[in-house]
């Protein structure tokens, strides 16, 4: 080995050495900060739903699960079923006055506070779930929405969406809009208001309080939410008729709502991971009811309920009056107006290109399954 070599030689090891112990060094050093990142934090959650409808409460349990495995058990987030602290309908005021720190709940809840906080949950005749997934993560909706709640003292991310919802349980046929007329229903917030125009009368009828409500015939009908959920409610056995679709609901989504003055107090990496859990969560969630409903309905119809479509003339008079009333609000209210025009673009271009795809797919797909060959 020449002395060169041997130079060379010495000056590798010497380098590699001061590498090795640089790497280890900032190895030490990187453990610490990341450890001062991820401080012992519990939250409480209260949730606007009973544990029974256990896939849209699950929404809430999901998030809180996930984040306590991406945090090794540092940020933890304890779900309280509606009641357990507030009733569920007050789940929102309380993460809005710092009662609790998040509430698991819809937007359209807080209708009477404020008509806009409809726009980040749903608006009859709009947007399906994949179309409502499009607009909220790729067309600005989150954000839009968060600038509303922003004045609410809240933060909100999508967590779950139950696609599109059945019509509810009537306790007699629907055979044109002139049978709307009178029709008592639980029916309740925005829908209620759309569905008025048309000769209903709306009702606020507690979940537990629908199903004695509709044997003794104090009201007419009732919605609910879908075949999942409203199985477990034995409606098919004093309200056969099962309609469809819930147009008031095409893409109903279940937000967790932050206080925001908790929100900001987060580290950045807190942030990021509640962001990241609530949108699987979200995905998971409409996929946990896709699978669910297609053989509970099934099921309900096996055991007396009767699907029916509504009537032409009854949905095309209900979309007329979705937009009479969005006019009526938009007058009435900026920061509706401003979440319902920024949302129009999208809602037009969505069922344009839908057309030209999935429509004609599922058709085929439909027919196929019509003529026994899946």
């Amino acid at each position: 080995m020449t002395d060169k070599t041997k130079l060379d030689r010495r000056r590798f090891l010497t380098t590699a050495s001061l590498g090795g112990a640089a790497a280890a060094a900032g190895t030490t050093l990187a453990a610490p900060a990341i450890a001062q990142e991820m401080p012992a934090i519990n939250w409480r959650v209260a949730s606007s739903f009973p544990k029974s409808l256990e896939t849209i409460y699950g929404s809430g349990v999901d998030v809180s699960e996930r984040v306590k495995a991406m945090t090794d058990g540092k940020f933890n987030l304890q779900v309280f079923a509606a009641g357990e602290i507030v009733p569920g309908l007050q789940a929102i005021d309380a993460a809005t006055d710092g009662t609790v720190e998040v509430a698991n709940s819809v937007g359209y809840y807080s209708w009477g506070k404020d008509p806009a906080f409809a726009c980040g949950a749903d608006l009859p005749w709009t947007f399906n779930a994949r179309g409502k997934a499009a607009y909220n993560y790729h067309g600005g909706g989150i954000d839009s929405y968060n600038e509303f709640l922003a004045k609410q003292n809240l933060v909100c991310f999508p967590v779950g969406n139950t696609g599109a919802q059945m019509g509810g349980w009537y306790r007699k046929q629907i055979g044109s809009v002139a049978d709307m007329q009178g029709l008592k229903m639980r029916i309740s917030g925005l829908a209620g208001r759309v569905v008025e125009k048309l000769g209903v009368v709306p009702q606020q009828i507690a979940g537990g309080d629908i199903y004695p409500a509709l044997e003794k015939g104090t009201i007419d009908a009732a919605e609910w939410v879908g075949p999942y959920d409203d199985e477990k409610l034995g409606f098919q056995k004093v309200a056969p008729f099962y309609y469809y679709p819930g147009f008031w609901e095409g893409g109903p989504t279940v937000g967790m709502f932050f206080n925001l003055a908790k929100w900001n107090e987060l580290p950045e990496v807190y942030k990021s991971i509640l962001r990241t859990a609530c949108q699987a969560t979200d995905l998971n969630t409409l996929s946990e009811y896709d699978y669910k409903n297609p053989p509970a309905l099934k099921r309900l119809a096996q055991s007396g309920a009767q699907p029916l479509p509504f009537p032409e003339d009854v949905m095309m008079a209900a979309f007329d009056a979705s937009r009479q009333v969005y006019d009526e609000l938009s007058n009435e209210n900026a920061e509706f107006k401003r979440m319902w025009e920024a949302q129009k673009p999208f809602l037009n271009d969505w069922y344009l290109y839908g057309q030209t795809t999935d429509y004609t797919f599922d058709t085929m797909m439909m027919i196929q399954q019509r003529n026994g060959k899946l």
